[in-house]
């Protein structure tokens, strides 16, 4: 598992807590499933799904009733994440801050990460002592 020790790997705002946790009683589900999968213009996609169980190797992040689960394949990239939940007038949906992303393509809904030299120089200060950008 990847993360920081004493941090959530992912955290939510008080409205996709709300958001989720209502989704969740909705569906009997027990979390809402995050991921990543290749596609999109920029070259991946969140993927997003409400989870009947925790898979075996799933993240859980618990926040009040909203339980978030973050597949495998996506955890390495989802450490740092902000989910949000957004509700206009012409349009609602969940809004991922995410600070391993490079760019996002003009609609928002699919990204570029950022590769392990652009993390490196980010976190590795000229003194070799790792640190998270807060």
């Amino acid at each position: 598992m990847f993360g920081i020790p004493g941090q959530p790997a992912v955290t939510m705002t008080p409205a996709a807590v709300k958001h989720i946790a209502k989704l969740m009683s909705r569906e009997n589900a027990a979390g809402f499933r995050i991921g990543v999968k290749k596609g999109g213009c920029a070259g991946m996609e969140y993927t997003m799904e409400i989870a009947q169980e925790a898979g075996p190797m799933d993240m859980v992040i618990e926040e009040g009733a909203a339980r978030v689960l973050i597949a495998p394949t996506a955890q390495m990239f989802m450490i740092g994440t902000e989910i949000d939940y957004e509700a206009g007038l012409l349009e609602s949906g969940f809004k991922f801050r995410n600070p391993n992303v490079a760019e996002s393509c003009g609609c928002g809904e699919s990204i570029k990460f950022k590769d392990i030299g652009e993390l490196s120089a980010e976190t590795q200060p000229e003194d070799g002592v790792p640190r998270l950008k807060g």
